[in-house]
């Protein structure tokens, strides 16, 4: 188990805890006071007396957490728990997401949650904040993961729409409800401007993103439709979770998609089925990994949520004091 610095952040079976300010960080178990990160469900979970995060993104977390109790901080305005002082800035990963700078006597942790340095219309940029430890996410640290830029994906995205609406097929374009539905639909408004339609897991969580400012293409609920449309060429987004269900027979010989940072390896895309894989991620890939590590200035890395295996000992060549650091996050994007 990684030892920390047993004032600022220690591992513990219910998540990490910072005992100076008797709090937890994406707590897995309920605890009395939970300073979340965003708003994914493998980090703001129901049960705790207390929810914190950053205020742009309440709107969210009160969606995944009816009835909680949450508490909203301003990027960047510092707030005390106990002995320790916090502060929540943007981690570039989705709308309203936040890395969590914690000081106590002089000595700053910053647990970095999820984030992701490419630009992204939805949310704020990943700010730099120096540190003397970094929690760092690892979900794509390996060489190998390396992003295009958007540009080029939208560009292949409409292309496929194109093809398909010349083919008179539908195209289903699967991807996370969270995060990168808004995404895509905001880079593809910056770009043309048609209908998509939406399945009804997104309905709710693309209108808070509306309500709070960001504009995307208008979008239909596919529960909207008559029975019996074909929807051939048009452009539909769902969860990975609505492949192969009896949802998915409404679209007839659909063309599908699928929008992931995993899409960067051609064998994904095979394996999981679909016809088009997308690279498009809200992480890190390893350049930004590396480049935002070395900014921070912290001599201490504790890589987490992802592949440690080749970031850490990167890490000791550069000569900084790293080790992997287990948390019960679940593998996404």
């Amino acid at each position: 188990m990684a030892l920390i610095d047993s004032d600022l952040v220690r591992p513990t079976d219910a998540g990490l805890f910072c005992p100076a300010g008797n709090f937890y960080i994406d707590p897995w178990k309920p605890s009395a006071t939970a300073i979340i990160t965003h708003a994914h469900g493998d980090h703001a979970r129901n049960g705790s007396d207390l929810y914190v995060s950053a205020e742009v993104g309440l709107p969210l977390l009160q969606e995944r957490l009816a009835g909680a109790t949450i508490a909203g901080l301003a990027y960047g305005e510092q707030r005390r728990f106990g002995d320790a002082t916090v502060s929540l800035h943007p981690a570039g990963h989705i709308l309203g997401s936040a890395q969590v700078r914690i000081e106590v006597d002089g000595r700053v942790c910053v647990v970095s949650g999820d984030y992701k340095r490419n630009p992204d219309p939805t949310c704020a940029p990943f700010e730099v904040v120096p540190c003397d430890v970094f929690v760092t996410e690892a979900t794509f640290a390996f060489p190998v993961y390396r992003w295009p830029s958007m540009d080029e994906v939208t560009r292949e995205i409409v292309g496929w729409w194109d093809e398909c609406a010349a083919s008179g097929v539908p195209c289903v374009l699967f991807c996370y409800s969270l995060g990168k539905a808004q995404r895509l639909l905001a880079e593809l408004a910056l770009r043309i401007d048609r209908p998509v339609h939406v399945h009804g897991a997104m309905i709710a969580l693309v209108e808070r993103y509306r309500e709070l400012g960001v504009r995307m293409l208008p979008t239909i609920p596919v529960s909207d439709s008559a029975r019996g449309r074909d929807f051939a060429g048009e452009l539909i987004l769902a969860p990975p979770s609505a492949a192969g269900s009896t949802w998915m027979r409404r679209f007839g010989n659909a063309s599908t998609g699928f929008a992931s940072g995993w899409m960067r390896i051609r064998g994904n895309r095979r394996r999981r089925g679909y016809d088009r894989g997308f690279v498009v991620s809200d992480h890190a890939d390893w350049p930004g990994l590396i480049d935002s590590i070395r900014a921070t200035g912290a001599r201490r890395v504790l890589p987490t949520h992802g592949n440690t295996d080749a970031l850490v000992p990167y890490l000791r060549e550069l000569g900084l004091d790293a080790e992997p650091l287990r948390t019960d996050f679940e593998r996404e994007d």
